[in-house]
């Protein structure tokens, strides 16, 4: 029985991650990306703990918003600060933290699904 999910042709999936990048629909990328059903693009963050509102203004400038902003914060799971995550649900975001590895899987089984999700991925290390 084939498994494989049905995917509209263009849609980003996340084949990989290793090394510091992501292999997203077979394209390689170094360091940190956005990645949305039909785009990826590098995401330049200094760190986790500078984390401000804006280094997630391309997902919350985007229309339509996802309906889940899985946000891989590397290798282990961090959380976001209190005042940051009101911040960013204010402007109309939803954020579920976990490690990139559980953020790459569930991003692929909500794309299968057909819905709206992003993926902010810091790379593993």
């Amino acid at each position: 029985m084939d498994v494989t999910p049905l995917l509209r042709p263009g849609q980003q999936i996340i084949q990989s991650y290793a090394d510091g990048g992501f292999r997203v629909s077979a394209q390689m990328y170094q360091g940190a990306v956005f990645i949305w059903p039909d785009k990826t693009r590098a995401w330049s963050l200094a760190s986790f703990d500078a984390l401000q509102v804006s280094d997630f203004s391309p997902i919350y400038e985007h229309d339509p918003l996802p309906d889940v902003v899985l946000f891989g914060t590397g290798s282990t799971q961090k959380f976001l600060l209190p005042a940051l995550r009101q911040q960013l649900r204010e402007k109309g975001l939803v954020i579920e933290v976990m490690d990139t590895g559980a953020a790459c899987r569930t991003y692929n089984v909500l794309l299968a699904e057909g819905r709206r999700v992003v993926a902010a991925l810091l790379p593993t290390t």
